[in-house]
């Protein structure tokens, strides 16, 4: 294994994350079954839900100025984010913990984050006070569900935990996204072969810092396409013992797979010096599968 080829400190997997903290908040079957009880109740409320959400922020100054809302709401986009919020509230209603929703939540952060179709920013606090919100139209329409208080309470309890994981995972998205748009150098970095299906695209735009190694450009990038590792990528793992510790840590590091090839200015990063090798404004990175 090539050490100069590692990449280290690169964000979790957004279905590994979602999987960790679905766990840390303890939800499982008996959160489940305190969420169930309420959600007939809160389906016959959604379509008022959706209404009412893009209502008060079309009247809320800051949010109407994100939307570009300031002149009057736009027929055409408020029907955008009426099926996107629709979508996600009868998957949320669902009680999805699939992996695949965890992948769409975490393409939501980053089209908060400008990245898409409209390419409109919607800052970090916005984007967790709207779940506050979500949380409490939740506690509102359930109030008067004839539940007992003590599955009422149950029930708000596990919705807590759910969306709370939910933001989590947009927040994953939405902060990687912004990574990639952070330094002076903005390097093309080109994608070849079996890896444009993967990530949908055949070049994407990095910034890093000028003289920045080519780490980080790489990490920000299977940052930014996580759904790229499998393929290119090769998980390795170092133990070391901290000082003052009673444990062994054990860390994960990522070593291109046989046959990839990391090409700066034309020049594999294999035999050129590694990915600590500086990347500088008007470089280009080039990311080949193996073969032709």
């Amino acid at each position: 294994m090539n050490a100069a080829l590692e990449l280290n400190d690169l964000a979790p997997e957004p279905q590994d994350e979602w999987r960790r903290m679905l766990r840390f908040v303890g939800w499982g079957e008996d959160a489940r079954l305190a969420a169930l009880p309420s959600v007939e109740t809160l389906l016959a409320h959604a379509h008022e839900m959706v209404v009412g959400t893009y209502d008060y922020l079309s009247r809320v100054p800051e949010t109407a100025a994100i939307l570009g809302w300031e002149r009057g709401v736009d027929p055409a986009h408020l029907e955008e984010r009426r099926r996107f919020f629709t979508i996600w509230i009868s998957r949320t209603l669902g009680l999805d913990t699939s992996d695949e929703f965890a992948l769409y939540l975490f393409r939501a952060g980053k089209y908060h984050a400008a990245d898409g179709p409209r390419k409109i920013h919607t800052p970090e606090p916005w984007i967790t006070t709207s779940v506050g919100l979500v949380q409490s139209m939740f506690a509102s329409h359930l109030a008067g569900a004839g539940l007992s208080p003590q599955a009422l309470g149950a029930a708000m309890s596990a919705w807590s935990r759910y969306l709370s994981v939910q933001l989590n995972q947009m927040h994953l998205g939405y902060r990687v996204a912004m990574d990639m748009k952070r330094g002076e150098a903005a390097i093309p970095c080109g994608i070849f072969g079996k890896l444009r299906p993967v990530v949908e695209t055949t070049q994407t735009t990095i910034h890093v810092n000028d003289g920045a190694p080519a780490a980080d450009l790489l990490r920000k990038f299977f940052n930014y396409y996580p759904q790229a590792r499998a393929d290119a990528l090769d998980r390795v793992w170092h133990s070391h013992h901290p000082q003052q510790s009673a444990w062994m840590e054990v860390t994960p590091s990522y070593v291109p797979k046989y046959g990839w090839r990391i090409l700066l200015n034309g020049r594999d990063l294999e035999y050129a010096g590694g990915f600590g090798m500086p990347v500088h404004i008007n470089d280009e990175v080039s990311i080949f599968p193996p073969g032709r």
